[in-house]
């Protein structure tokens, strides 16, 4: 095998081409095995493989900087910069990340997971290299799915005037996660169609020369290409038509659900059964209750911003959804702003991303919601440390973020029916920007009476009153909370007060005030980090008082690649936990 033998990019330099069309049917059935056995990133890298090879060939990394874009197409960069093992054999599997990483390799250089960044980040390494003297080329890897991205389309109109080697391979697969939107993708069709020649050319209107290539899985066409703008001394975009998910049907026919997937059988395709879940879900249940919505109001519109089965909207769903579901692509600031938009002018709109992905739409959610008290609905999916644990996809931070933004609502759903009931009363009411924290958890029903109506902002709800102690458990960790009250009661014969707060944005002073008359501990669990998130909140509130806090949660810092229970125990996030540090603290 040819990949055995390669332990960076100086032994792909060794192989002739026919050795590398070789290879690359190598990585290929790695990568594919692995893919079967290892949840990941499947229809990105199948795509890529030649790209690579042909970049790694032809250029000198790390002299060389190749800079990816969200890094979901890096593992056979990986495999070819000395990281092979973590994709041949399946006791490493586990070795690397799933994006870029410099902790890894000097041929890695950030580590990236969200979108259009390549363009911006590489310009600066080329600004850097002319500023101090150093050599070598400067190469952003980009996606037709990331250009939708604002931040893309900005670093194109600053490298249009740069005058030094930059370099822009733009990997066009004709797909985002799910199709692409947005007018420019007419362009690069008509690009596609004319072998280049069009004269509706984006990256030309930019200042940019332009090659373009066909079969962007042809490696004798990709090392041509590259090397033709090797050591450049202008801006170029090399323009490759690839295919996502080459090589294997499913990912080729399927490209959406192939873009990640669940470990599955190599001839059918299906999800390995101890990976299977035929039960009820969030993404399923949100759908569906949209959908609903949508058939009896014409005025719902619903919004992503390039990731519908994040809530559940597959392809049939969007289609029945019609004019009322709309993507707008990879661009997270725009979604947030047409939403807002939507609302002022009469529409009921529903946003909906992941937790992580939201920080991005920041100003939108502040200037163009809050301060004009948009009733915009935000759905937060994954904002749990039951969520992604990749340092760049981490989505607990969502809290600390959103829920200090004056005018935003921000609900923490502890059932199924609190979550309907939740969403239910935001859309409806036109009062408030509301964001709601999708449970990362599996669905659960309510043992406890669930309002339908939310006016009362800030309002918490007793659902058992005790005294002594109180433990005040939002959304996710409500179950912990009713779990540790049982603990205290059984080994401790204390009878605690359980709060499920329902808001985490705003804080029930008349409760809290009554608490001081017969309780001498709150306890306040906190799904993500302490500092900035609710436990503060209830921390400020009796920082003048006898009443002692006790904040449970995780400290500030960045969290990769976590064993969830093992960070729980660590933080003392367990019912076991809680009430031994309850007992400890003044019992």
């Amino acid at each position: 095998m040819y990949i055995e033998k390669i332990h960076g990019p100086q032994d792909v330099k060794k192989l002739n081409e026919d050795e590398l069309v070789e290879l690359a049917d190598e990585m290929r059935k790695a990568l594919i095995k692995r893919a079967s056995i290892h949840m990941g990133h499947v229809g990105p890298d199948l795509g890529f493989i030649e790209p690579t090879i042909a970049l790694h060939y032809v250029f000198d990394s790390p002299k060389d900087k190749i800079v990816y874009d969200i890094s979901h197409q890096t593992y056979p960069h990986k495999m070819l910069t000395g990281r092979k093992d973590a994709y041949l054999y399946e006791e490493h599997y586990n070795d690397v990340s799933a994006y870029s990483n410099p902790k890894e390799s000097e041929h890695d250089y950030f580590e990236i997971g969200h979108t259009s960044v390549s363009i911006d980040l590489a310009l600066g390494m080329a600004k850097a290299r002319d500023l101090t003297g150093k050599e070598g080329n400067v190469i952003a890897v980009i996606g037709d799915g990331s250009l939708s991205g604002g931040e893309a389309l900005e670093g194109l109109n600053i490298a249009g005037e740069f005058d030094r080697n930059f370099i822009i391979v733009f990997n066009d697969n004709q797909m985002s996660i799910a199709e692409n939107h947005g007018g420019m993708y007419r362009s690069l069709k008509a690009l596609r169609e004319s072998n280049g020649t069009a004269s509706d050319n984006l990256f030309k209107a930019m200042g940019l020369d332009y090659i373009y290539v066909q079969n962007g899985n042809e490696i004798h066409d990709l090392i041509q290409a590259f090397s033709s703008v090797k050591d450049s001394t202008k801006p170029v975009v090399v323009h490759i038509n690839t295919l996502k998910g080459k090589g294997l049907k499913f990912a080729e026919n399927n490209k959406e659900q192939w873009h990640w997937h669940l470990p599955f059988h190599l001839d059918t395709g299906e999800v390995k059964p101890e990976y299977q879940w035929d039960g009820e879900n969030y993404s399923d249940i949100t759908a569906n209750f949209l959908l609903a919505k949508m058939k009896k109001d014409p005025s719902v519109v619903v919004v992503t911003s390039g990731v519908p089965g994040t809530a559940g909207f597959t392809p049939a769903k969007r289609q029945e959804a019609g004019k009322q579901f709309m993507d707008v692509g990879i661009a997270e600031q725009s979604g947030v702003a047409v939403a807002s938009g939507i609302a002022k002018n009469g529409g009921k709109p529903v946003y909906f991303t992941e937790a992580t992905f939201i920080q991005r739409a920041y100003d939108q959610i502040a200037q163009d919601v809050s301060i004009n008290h948009s009733p915009v609905t935000i759905l937060a999916f994954d904002g749990s440390i039951y969520g992604m644990s990749d340092v760049t996809h981490v989505g607990f931070y969502d809290l600390a973020m959103m829920s200090n933004i004056p005018d935003v609502v921000y609900l923490a759903p502890a059932s199924k029916e609190e979550y309907l009931a939740m969403l239910d009363w935001s859309i409806e009411q036109q009062e408030h920007p509301v964001v709601i924290r999708v449970p990362a958890v599996d669905v659960c029903t309510a043992d406890y009476p669930v309002r339908t109506y939310y006016d009362k902002i800030g309002k918490f709800t007793v659902t058992k009153q005790g005294n002594r102690v109180a433990i005040i458990a939002p959304g996710t960790f409500y179950t912990m909370g009713q779990e540790a009250v049982q603990l205290l009661s059984e080994k401790y014969q204390v009878n605690a007060t359980l709060i499920n707060p329902g808001f985490v944005s705003h804080i029930d002073e008349e409760l809290l005030e009554e608490l001081k008359k017969d309780h001498q501990l709150v306890a306040v669990l906190e799904d993500g980090v302490i500092e900035g998130g609710f436990s503060p909140k209830i921390g400020m509130y009796y920082a003048n008082s006898d009443m002692k806090v006790l904040a449970f949660g995780l400290k500030k810092a960045f969290y990769d690649i976590y064993d969830t229970e093992a960070l729980l125990e660590e933080n003392h996030l367990t019912p076991k936990h809680i009430a031994e540090d309850i007992m400890k603290s003044c019992l």
